[in-house]
């Protein structure tokens, strides 16, 4: 697939998931998160739909991460843009000569991204920031379709445990149904190591095939997590770092 052909299956995707409505829950909290707003943000129109995953088409490396923050990706309508947590990833992502600026605050705001591409396993602001399974399973179909088109992903940066675990899922889910020569390298995958920060394993590839990827652990670029400490700069780049060398992008570094 062309760099062209790979940003036509991801427009693609984009347009078709902004008008998902699968689950009523997440549909109802989303509107209502948008008409209500947060104080500070009640001169803007909000988002409140699906949030498409944004970055390189041509990216070997993906970040997967929860879902939508209610005030930050649901008022965007960007992946991590407008809140705390955004304003970490984007910082380490142009330190790692990643991202075309450390901000991101708007869709318009002239950020652009190279050699990454970042989604998550629900693309709409759940309640308290917990999709339910049945929601995870739901939503699944779109971050397929996402990854489909990204041919040249191999490296996945997991930003917490459902991310990881969403990962390894397709993994095994992807690996079982590329044939029974595929079936040990899909138990693999059943088998990965316990979410930790800094984690890292070989499994089958989540595009399907018979290649294999590299699933990389972080703890979430939460708010809750940065502000305390659990999850720091320095401790996220060395992630990040790794990341980028099995991914072949160490020439981006600054």
């Amino acid at each position: 697939m062309s760099r062209g052909g790979a940003a036509r299956a991801l427009q693609e995707v984009a347009a078709e998931l902004v008008e998902c409505r699968r689950c009523p829950r997440l549909v109802a909290w989303r509107e209502d998160i948008a008409r209500e707003k947060r104080r500070a943000y009640r001169d803007q129109t909000y988002w409140g739909r699906p949030v498409p995953g944004f970055g390189d088409p041509e990216a070997p490396l993906v970040i997967v991460g929860l879902a939508p923050a209610a005030h930050g990706a649901n008022r965007t309508g960007r992946m991590f843009t407008g809140d705390r947590s955004g304003d970490f990833l984007y910082a380490a992502l142009f330190r790692a000569g990643l991202a075309s600026q450390p901000t991101s605050v708007s869709r318009d705001d002239g950020l652009s991204l190279r050699g990454v591409f970042i989604t998550a396993p629900c693309h709409c602001a759940p309640p308290d920031n917990k999709p339910t399974p049945d929601e995870l399973a739901a939503c699944r179909g779109w971050i397929e379709r996402e990854l489909a088109a990204l041919h040249r992903a191999r490296v996945y940066l997991a930003l917490g445990k459902i991310g990881y675990d969403a990962v390894g899922a397709l993994a095994r889910s992807r690996g079982a149904s590329a044939g029974d020569r595929a079936r040990p390298r899909a138990e693999a995958a059943v088998r990965l190591p316990p979410f930790a920060h800094g984690v890292e394993a070989t499994l089958p590839d989540p595009r399907g095939g018979a290649g294999e990827a590299r699933l990389f652990g972080s703890y979430h670029v939460s708010q809750q997590n940065t502000q305390t400490g659990r999850l720091t700069g320095d401790m996220f780049d060395e992630v990040l770092r790794r990341a980028l060398e099995a991914a072949g992008l160490r020439a981006l570094q600054r």
